[in-house]
């Protein structure tokens, strides 16, 4: 009997655990499967990544960077079924949307694509995965909403918007990022907003939000500086007729004026546009299975106390390694020395500081976490004119070291991050609670800060537009309060200051994750039932640290997690809403990546709870 599986989220993650399931299923579960792929959005892009978006919208990763396909580094349990990475496919001139054709043709190794052009590799992936099926599997495409997900003796029924419900044995959530209804606080500012006559744009996709509501010329407040906010720049100005060129920022008169600030108050750090001079890093080396399986097996770790050492070494080792190896004549020491007695030493101990300081002449060239994670800090000036040269003067230095040549000890330590990133998410279920409330978030956004930077040209452009006066940086530490004039804004670098006033403002994120508050009416309903729960933090004492909002899923499989803490064994999920963080739906090809070994792992557990391999298990 052929066996259904339900993929609810046809996007990249979708697709990769399709993919996955493919590779597998001749092992695990030679006889029929039928998969059904369920998403309004097309299948392949999904969502963010639909051809449907501003043709300006661009990547934050190079071609060469992407990839939907296992390789050799990759360790897992699956076949490996090697495929073309962005790059590869690029080079083989596909037939691509005619408006796309000229974008192609441009297409190098280094370049950073639009989305759209994104969209068609991620669509060609897709049609790929399905020509390829192994024999007696098939894959079907129902391009609609799923309402609700039920259970009729063991089977799952899953209920679609407008087409009659689906039967199948397991399901798996991957809808990716889920958005929700605004939380107390925004409900609360958009409530005194409205009474004021003032206009409030809460936490969105930013390729979603109407941005129409923001008039020509006037002062718009913008709360965040990551991706969201890069995109909001690119659609508000040159989305609105203005033209970047070699003498500058060429106005339309449509644009208006954006005060920014957030808790850094600085743009996410610059990715890197160069490749690695010296081999990769051998990693892991001080942050890989040897070092946290005792932590785990030990439990109630502290992040910043137990397990920041060993992760500040590992990514400084990749830091050292590419500046020792790939610029010899910038250090004092062969790299084998060097290594010894760093391997000797302790993260931030007086040897280490010692021995850096020795091998390493120039300040630049010794990795800086603190500059890293707070590129303000120690910055003040008496008002807001007199702090735009001091920022955009850190913002460019931050901009040359990473597309520079002569740094990339930088990319050694992001390609050093995604090892760690991955040993932390094995980590994260033995922190203890408290450590998961605060250190675990630090992490997180130490992480998006260094690694998920926008390219280089686009902190070029904010630059420009900030020389030309349509963008002002507030500083670090910003806050935001509504008085009867309207929204007043200030922050911790401009203490002293005069708030900025203004009629509008923009939380330039995305929606903190929240099963509880989801719009999405399958999540929603499961919520409801206590079907799915959200990992709550709770101390020892009872105390309830943190609701992360995100569901709860087995770590190994991605399983869901009920209310009573029961696992389900046909119910999975996998995604950045769910408990196990993995560093993005695609990846870098080369890197032994997380996101490929975990949707291994889901897609062989699913393959193994369908009726006839439970059978087979249990004989």
């Amino acid at each position: 009997m052929t066996s259904q599986i339900a993929i609810v989220g046809a996007g990249p993650r979708g697709a990769g655990i399709l993919e996955r399931l493919a590779a597998s299923a001749p092992e695990l579960h030679p006889g029929g499967i039928d998969v059904h792929l369920i998403d309004p959005y097309p299948a392949g892009p999904g969502r963010i990544w639909r051809h449907a978006q501003s043709p300006l919208l661009a990547m934050n990763s190079m071609a060469a960077d992407v990839t939907m396909f296992t390789d050799d580094t990759v360790v897992c349990d699956g076949p490996i079924v090697p495929g073309p990475s962005f790059w590869d496919w690029a080079r083989a001139s596909p037939e691509v949307a005619p408006e796309l054709r000229g974008e192609l043709a441009t297409v190098t190794a280094s370049t950073f694509p639009s989305r759209r052009l994104q969209s068609e590799y991620l669509a060609w992936v897709l049609r790929h995965v399905i020509d390829d099926l192994p024999a007696g599997m098939r894959a079907h495409v129902h391009r609609t909403r799923a309402t609700g997900l039920t259970e009729d003796g063991g089977t799952q029924v899953v209920h679609l918007e407008g087409a009659p419900p689906l039967r199948v044995d397991a399901v798996v959530l991957a809808s990716g990022h889920l958005d929700a209804t605004p939380t107390d606080d925004e409900h609360a500012l958009a409530a005194r907003a409205a009474e004021r006559g003032l206009r409030y744009l809460p936490p969105e996709q930013t390729t979603d939000s109407d941005l129409s509501v923001l008039a020509p010329e006037e002062t718009v407040l913008v709360r965040g500086m990551g991706l969201a906010f890069v995109d909001l720049v690119v659609l508000l100005f040159e989305g609105r007729g203005g033209r970047f060129t070699e003498a500058g920022y060429v106005a339309s008169g449509r644009e208006p004026r954006l005060v920014v600030g957030s808790p850094r108050g600085s743009t996410y750090h610059s990715k890197t546009h160069y490749a690695l001079r010296a081999p990769r890093p051998p990693l892991p080396r001080f942050f890989g299975p040897d070092a946290v399986d005792p932590l785990i097996a030990a439990g109630e770790v502290d992040l910043r106390a137990q397990a920041w050492p060993l992760m500040a070494k590992e990514i400084a080792w990749g830091w050292y390694h590419e500046l020792f190896v790939g610029h010899p004549d910038a250090v004092a020491l062969p790299w084998a020395e060097f290594a010894g007695a760093y391997a000797a030493l302790d993260w931030d101990s007086p040897g280490m500081l010692a021995l850096i300081d020795s091998a390493v002449p120039d300040p630049v060239d010794r990795i800086d976490f603190a500059a890293l994670d707070r590129p303000l800090d120690g910055l003040t000036a008496p008002d807001l004119a007199a702090l735009q040269p001091l920022v955009r003067e850190r913002i460019a230095e931050d901009l040359r070291q990473h597309v520079d040549d002569r740094h990339t000890a930088h990319l050694g330590a992001f390609v050093a991050m995604l090892s760690v990133y991955g040993e932390t998410t094995r980590l994260s279920g033995s922190l203890s609670a408290r450590s998961r409330a605060t250190d675990m978030a630090w992490w997180q956004g130490f992480f998006n800060g260094v690694a998920s930077g926008p390219p280089g040209f686009r902190v070029r452009e904010l630059l420009e537009l900030s020389r030309a006066g349509f963008v002002d940086f507030l500083g670090a530490g910003m806050w935001v309060e509504v008085d009867a004039d309207g929204f007043r804004a200030g922050s911790t670098t401009l203490a002293d200051a005069e708030p900025v006033r203004a009629a509008a403002l923009v939380d330039a994120r995305l929606p903190d994750p929240s099963a509880a508050r989801t719009v999405d009416p399958l999540l929603a309903d499961l919520m409801a039932r206590g079907a799915v729960s959200e990992d709550v933090l709770i101390d020892p004492d009872g105390t309830v640290l943190r609701n992360t909002g995100l569901i709860r899923v087995r770590a190994e499989d991605g399983a869901l997690i009920d209310a009573a803490g029961e696992v389900h064994p046909q119910r999975f999920a996998v995604g950045p809403h769910t408990t196990v963080k993995v560093a993005g739906a695609f990846t870098r090809p080369g890197m032994n990546a997380q996101s490929l070994r975990y949707n291994d792992a889901v897609a062989r557990a699913v393959l193994r709870s369908l009726p006839a391999a439970a059978r087979a298990a249990a004989a």
